[in-house]
């Protein structure tokens, strides 16, 4: 398609999302392209999830022109393909400030508009959400239409399979639309992925029915009949070699598939359904990045994207920046110590990109593991690798490992299983916001038995944690954040650390600031400026771990000091800093002041990592504003 920066014609005109109703087929096409056009270029300029919205336009407007949001409940999974919906339901006229500071969510958020019936940014919770809302809608007496619009990648994680089973024997009226193309983030795996995906298109399965049908025509007096009986019974012949077997064994009354991208073809399938009683599934074909060249011929690249050139797709540059980031750090590192322990094996949960995996899985597909999106599996999967003598790292963002949490503590921790656990995006992720930052990791896990957990201050640090980790023999959890660090580069010969010790990086007499992880660099250029400016002079010490707590060393910096001044990039309820106070308490230790900075007691927003840290007192300019009003 050509983009076109002109005037948006029918969907400027459009008051509220009642008025899809009243277009005609022709004006549907024409505002499925002038929605296309507006996601493109605003997603080029502020980056976000380009391929899952755009190919489900047309499925959004079919939705539209049959269930009203004013009345029914429609309820996205995920919701990064919700841009769509957002520009239909009073969100147009905005949209351009879609995932900066302030500016439109890139998910549905309830708070955000009444249209957005449910919060998500995790996937598989729609079936779930929907199936509460229609018993609810049930005992209100009321009659409105509850959606439930899932990706075929969501339905490999078992909370949707929860939902189906209780949304069958429920037997409410209920409509799942089932997105099928065949994509989460990077492409499906698994079985169930390979069922969905079965058709009676291929070649086979037309010549056997061909050959059935000649063969039944040539039995006498009654082949006729007979063949007649069997293409009245195509639909249960269907049924066998489609998922509707699957999703009828749900209670669900299965429908499709059908063509995702012809407007008309979908109204006429939901208007039925609409008269409908009782759960339905509707089985819908899509392109993810449909419209867009770049984003069809590379679904995964543009699936999550930053800035591009609209006109190519290329990537814009800023600046001359060539670091790796902290997730090539580790999927490089890992591979590199794989290269010396076949022991080593990598998993994730539909991520192998973007957690810096494919170059292991490249080089080891023997010993690489992708188990589609199900943290908690991955988890106990691990722990049953573990048992045999493997040591298997699992690699999944901070906000997605929160779902594996009972694994963590029952499967790892408690057996003291050899697992590890690398959290990437741990702390502020940016413009994804709430539903993605990495916020309360080391607060869910630093309490656990059996368990280390460590957070590295720069690049060259995260790789000899990594050595650290497959040096234990038990349960490790390594917290990194999203995005590159100062450009330390890992040595040569990586070295495991001692456990549950630190390091003093500058000395000082006033005050000493223990910061962790990502919080390291900021807190040594404030307490340098804060010596140039004032000449009183900041120690920093590297904490590095959360658990064991560098105690000894920490009780002797506080001996020393008056002032300190604890910094982490996690939530400040049962964080590090929190973990510092225990431990003072524990000791009997008292009469110093200590101040913890962090994440505030509430969901962070979205925005940039930079200015977000700024607005918390995160930056350098923050924790040198903190240390010099303690001192003051």
């Amino acid at each position: 398609m050509t983009i076109d920066n002109g005037s948006q014609g029918i969907l400027q005109g459009l008051k509220r999302p009642g008025d899809v109703q009243d277009l005609d087929s022709r004006q549907l096409v024409t505002l499925a392209d002038e929605m296309r056009r507006v996601i493109i270029d605003t997603v080029a300029a502020n980056g976000g999830h380009l391929a899952p919205s755009l190919g489900v336009v047309e499925l959004t407007l079919a939705l539209l022109k049959v269930f009203d949001p004013d009345q029914d409940k429609i309820v996205w999974d995920v919701g990064h393909q919700a841009y769509g919906y957002k520009l239909l339901t009073g969100r147009a006229a905005n949209f351009g400030t879609l995932r900066t500071m302030g500016g439109v969510s890139g998910f549905p958020k309830m708070s955000e508009s009444r249209y957005d019936h449910f919060g998500v940014g995790h996937s598989s919770t729609s079936i779930s959400a929907a199936v509460g809302m229609a018993k609810a809608r049930d005992l209100a007496g009321k009659n409105h239409k509850v959606v439930a619009v899932i990706g075929d990648g969501s339905m490999t994680a078992g909370q949707a399979y929860e939902g189906l089973n209780q949304g069958g024997d429920q037997g409410s009226d209920l409509v799942v639309v089932l997105n099928d193309n065949e994509m989460s983030i990077s492409r499906n795996v698994g079985a169930l992925s390979q069922f969905f995906s079965r058709n009676l298109t291929k070649s086979w399965v037309v010549r056997f029915k061909k050959d059935v049908e000649a063969l039944l025509k040539h039995v006498p007096k009654i082949g006729a009949d007979l063949a007649d009986y069997a293409r009245k019974s195509e639909e249960a012949f269907k049924h066998f070699f489609t998922p509707g077997m699957l999703f009828e064994a749900f209670r669900f009354n299965y429908l499709g598939p059908f063509d995702g991208h012809n407007i008309d073809g979908l109204a006429g399938v939901f208007q039925q359904v609409r008269e409908l009683k009782g759960p339905i599934l509707v089985h819908v074909l899509t392109q993810k990045g449909k419209g867009y060249e770049p984003a069809e011929s590379n679904p995964t690249y543009f699936h999550g994207v930053g800035c591009f050139e609209p006109e190519t797709g290329e990537a814009k540059k800023f600046g001359a920046c060539a670091m790796a980031s902290y997730t090539d750090v580790f999927g490089e590192t890992l591979t590199r110590l794989a290269e010396e322990d076949e022991r080593i094996v990598a998993i994730t949960a539909a991520m192998p990109e973007g957690t810096g995996l494919i170059k292991f899985a490249e080089r080891f597909p023997d010993r690489f593991v992708d188990v589609g999106i199900c943290e908690q599996h991955a988890v106990t999967y691990a722990a049953g690798m573990a048992t045999q003598g493997f040591k298997p790292v699992v690699a999944i963002y901070s906000t997605f490992m929160q779902r594996s949490y009972d694994q963590i503590v029952h499967d790892v921790c408690l057996q003291n299983l050899p697992v590890t656990l690398c959290l990437d995006r741990g702390g502020l992720v940016g413009e994804d916001g709430p539903t993605h930052h990495g916020a309360f990791d080391l607060s869910f896990l630093r309490h656990i038995p059996n368990l280390v957990c460590m957070a590295p201050k720069d690049e060259a640090e995260l790789a000899a944690m990594l050595a650290t980790a497959m040096a234990h023999d038990g349960p490790v959890a390594l917290r990194y954040p999203r995005g590159v660090g100062v450009g330390a580069i890992p040595a040569e010969r990586l070295e495991p650390l001692p456990l549950g010790q630190g390091e003093l990086l500058r000395d000082g007499q006033d005050a000493v600031i223990i910061a962790l992880g990502s919080r390291v660099h900021p807190s040594l250029v404030a307490a340098q400026e804060i010596e140039a400016e004032t000449g009183k002079k900041v120690a920093v010490f590297n904490a590095r771990f959360v658990r064991p707590l560098p105690a000894e060393q920490i009780a002797q910096l506080v001996a020393r000091f008056k002032v300190v001044i604890t910094v982490e990039e996690n939530a400040l309820a049962g964080g590090f800093g929190s973990a510092v106070l225990e431990m003072l308490a524990d000791r009997g230790i008292c009469g110093v002041a200590v101040r913890r900075l962090g994440l505030p007691d509430a969901f962070v927003e979205h925005g940039k990592q930079k200015e977000l840290r700024a607005s918390l007192g995160l930056d350098k300019n923050g924790i040198k504003a903190s240390v010099l009003g303690a001192l003051e």
